[in-house]
């Protein structure tokens, strides 16, 4: 009987945390961009600064199994590659700090991002210090900063989280194409649909 009361305190209890975690504003400046992390891939520690490319960086909250993840595997990999050609740095952080010990453990992290071939980065936000940070709330969201460090798009990747091939619109790409130009990006914030990302 406890149980079942104490369930919808929990869930309650849960979406209120979620509720006032405020993600940054655009001009932010990249926060904790020193914070250092480890790479399951290369097993050294690195910071998102250490990660900046000539035209800015991207980084990408992640993690190993959220249905929208998983829809978006292709995607997240075609993007990193493109981004790298456009000389803007690229950085996936797994913040998932409550399934460290399940779907989202380092072992687990390394052999995913050898799986989908990551060329980029796969780093271990410990505490989701840096999700906090960011106000990061969902797998995957994607934050684009220019070559200052200040934030110049927030949001999803295109408008079309579940299925690629009803996609009209490719916002992630359209503003890291028009960063790397030096052009106005047009559409600076979307709002990402995904997995909550699981803090402890």
């Amino acid at each position: 009987m406890k149980k079942i009361v104490l369930l919808p305190l929990l869930v309650f209890v849960l979406s209120f945390q979620n509720a006032e975690i405020k993600p940054i504003e655009i001009g932010t400046v990249l926060p904790k961009s020193d914070l250092k992390m480890l790479d399951v891939l290369s097993g050294k520690e690195m910071s998102v600064a250490d990660l900046k490319g000539e035209f800015g960086t991207l980084v990408i909250f992640s993690c190993n199994t959220c249905p929208y993840v998983v829809a978006n595997e292709k995607r997240i990999n075609v993007l990193q590659l493109m981004a790298l050609r456009m000389k803007i740095g690229v950085v996936i952080i797994n913040s998932n700090e409550a399934r460290r010990d399940s779907d989202d453990s380092k072992e687990n992290m390394k052999n995913y991002g050898k799986e989908q071939k990551f060329i980029v980065p796969y780093l271990v936000d410990i505490n989701s210090e840096l999700a906090n940070a960011f106000g990061a709330t969902r797998t995957p969201e994607n934050f684009l900063f220019d070559t200052t460090g200040k934030l110049v798009y927030r949001g999803s990747i295109d408008d079309s989280p579940r299925d690629e091939n009803q996609v009209k619109i490719t916002y992630l790409l359209d503003a890291f194409t028009a960063l790397s130009k030096g052009k106005e990006i047009t559409t600076m914030t979307t709002v990402s649909t995904g997995c909550s990302i699981k803090r402890k």
